[in-house]
C-alpha cells in the first residue's frame, strides 16, 4: 500500500503555496496527498487579493471522512487563519496517534497576512504540544515567542529550545530570513543536540511555497517511516533542488514557485 500524508491547509489559486504546493511535493517524493481545504485565496505570484475561510462544520467533515478511511501516515498543517480553525482542527485531531508537522503559516511570500492576530496565542497554546515537529521561519519563530528575530546561530538555537519548551518534539528554525552566502536550517530537538542543514543561499526571486514544500516534504518522509532527523535531512535536499530549479519554470511576474518535479522533468 503507498504511504499517505494528509495536508491541512489554505488554498493557493496560483498553485505554488498551500495545498497545491503540499500535494505536488508529497506526489514528487512518493506519497499519496490528500487534503483538508481550511481558506480558499485569491492569489498569485504577486499578491494575495481575497481571503476566506471555509465553514468549520467543513473543515471539520473533511478531516473525519479522510481520517475514517485512509491509514494516514503523517500530517502536515500549514494554513488555519483563525483561533475557531485551529481549535476545530485540534478538536478533530485529538484521537489522531500519528506524527503531524506544523508549519506556522503567517505571511504569504508577497507579504499578505495569513493569521490573524489574535490567532497566534491560539496557535502557539493548543497545536504546538500536538507536533513532532513545528517548522517556523524567524520572522515566525520570533511572532511565536514575541521576541525580536534571531539572526544568529546562538539565537537560532535558543530560540529553538524555547520554542520546544511550549510542546513539539523538535523545531526546525528555518533561516530563509537570514543573512549571508550560506543559508543554514537549524534542527533543534527538545532533548538532544541542534543540526545544523546548510546550502548555499541561491540568487534567484522564485522562491514561493517553500515553507510548504519543506514542511511537506518533512510529512512525506514521516509517512514512508522515517525518523524526524533522515526525514528532515532528506527534505531539506529536495528543497534546494527544487530551489535551484525554479527560474526554469517562468511561471507570473512576482516571486515564482519551486520546481516540486524537478527530478521528473524540467
Amino acid at each position: 500500500m503507498a504511504p499517505i500524508a494528509l495536508t491541512i491547509a489554505g488554498s493557493d489559486s496560483g498553485g505554488g503555496a498551500g495545498i497545491q504546493a503540499d500535494l505536488k511535493a508529497m506526489s514528487a517524493l512518493g506519497v499519496y496527498g490528500a487534503s483538508v481545504i481550511t481558506a480558499v485565496t485569491a492569489q498569485n505570484t504577486q499578491a494575495v487579493t481575497a481571503v476566506e475561510g471555509v465553514s468549520l462544520d467543513v473543515i471539520r467533515a473533511q478531516i473525519n471522512a479522510v481520517l475514517s478511511d485512509l491509514d494516514v501516515r503523517a500530517i502536515k498543517i500549514g494554513m488555519l487563519a483563525t483561533p475557531e480553525i485551529i481549535e476545530t482542527v485540534a478538536n478533530a485531531l485529538d484521537s489522531y496517534d500519528g506524527p503531524i508537522v506544523l508549519d506556522p503559516v503567517m505571511v504569504a511570500k508577497s507579504g499578505d497576512a495569513l493569521l490573524a492576530d489574535e490567532a497566534v496565542t491560539t496557535l502557539r497554546d493548543i497545536l504546538l504540544p500536538m507536533a513532532l515537529i513545528l517548522t517556523p521561519n524567524l520572522p515566525e519563530a520570533a511572532r511565536l515567542l514575541d521576541a525580536g528575530q534571531a539572526y544568529t546561530a546562538d539565537a537560532m538555537r535558543e530560540q529553538g529550545q524555547a520554542l520546544c519548551d511550549l510542546g513539539p518534539g523538535a523545531v526546525l528554525m528555518k533561516g530563509g530570513h537570514g543573512q549571508g552566502e550560506v543559508c543554514t536550517d537549524l534542527l533543534v530537538p527538545a532533548m538532544g543536540d541542534a543540526i545544523a542543514l546548510t546550502a548555499p543561499r541561491l540568487a534567484t526571486r522564485n522562491t514561493h511555497g517553500t515553507g510548504c514544500t519543506l514542511s511537506s516534504a518533512i510529512a512525506a518522509g514521516l509517512a514512508k517511516g522515517l525518523g524526524v532527523v533522515e526525514a528532515t535531512r532528506q527534505a531539506h535536499s529536495y528543497l534546494q533542488g527544487a530551489i535551484r530549479a525554479a527560474d526554469a519554470l517562468q511561471i507570473g511576474r512576482g516571486h515564482g514557485p519551486v520546481h516540486h518535479f524537478h527530478e521528473v522533468w524540467t
